[in-house]
């Protein structure tokens, strides 16, 4: 499966198109701010947009999530728990069927109640779970410390150390990098313990 990353609006959005490149079939995530580049994107790679994707609910990643779709005739897909109108609601563990590839969901509550990460077996899409070299924010409505540490620890750090993460915003020196690469340099990662973690987020 490839991934484009595309940087877009004036909070340094990542969105990102992937895609089947046999079957011709692809989805976008987070898709804030405009819709243009996200459309010559797909034209360039002769990608179909099937799916639309958020990986949480706050504005700079659905601003036109569904004007997107609308374009594309394709489906829009949320968590369960997001407060946005209209889309097929997701589950943590549900895959996302794109030509012969799927994508997995993975349910990262803490930035969100909705947040979600989306993994291909290879590709982490953290949205505003993990960034390179920082982590998401917990102050603000329906966010959680405790429950973002767990999101990290529990389920991401799971991974393989070879998955290489894609953030949601463009904030690190590089765009991505390997989870074993983030594992001994990020410190939200390297608090082994939820008191430390509650340390660097006050």
């Amino acid at each position: 499966m490839f991934v484009i990353q595309i940087k877009v609006g004036r909070m340094k959005n990542f969105v990102y198109l992937l895609g089947d490149p046999l079957a011709r079939e692809g989805l976008v995530v987070d898709s804030g701010w405009e819709t243009q580049p996200i459309l010559e994107a797909a034209e360039s790679a002769g990608t179909r947009i099937k799916y639309v994707v958020a990986t949480h609910g706050h504005f700079d990643h659905t601003l036109t999530l569904h004007e997107l779709a609308e374009k594309c005739g394709a489906e829009v897909l949320i968590h369960e728990n997001s407060s946005l109108e209209g889309g097929r609601r997701l589950r943590d563990d549900d895959q996302i069927l794109v030509g012969e590839e799927s994508v997995r969901v993975i349910h990262t509550p803490g930035h969100t109640e909705d947040s979600i990460c989306l993994y291909d077996g290879k590709n982490l899409l953290t949205g505003d779970t993990l960034f390179i070299g920082g982590w998401g924010r917990t102050d603000l409505p329906g966010g959680s410390a405790e429950k973002l540490f767990a999101s990290l620890h529990g389920s991401i750090m799971k991974l393989p150390d070879t998955t290489v993460i894609y953030p949601g915003h463009d904030y690190g020196r590089v765009t991505h990098r390997t989870l074993g690469e983030e594992a001994i340099s990020n410190k939200a990662l390297l608090a082994r313990d939820l008191k430390s973690f509650l340390r660097l987020s006050s």
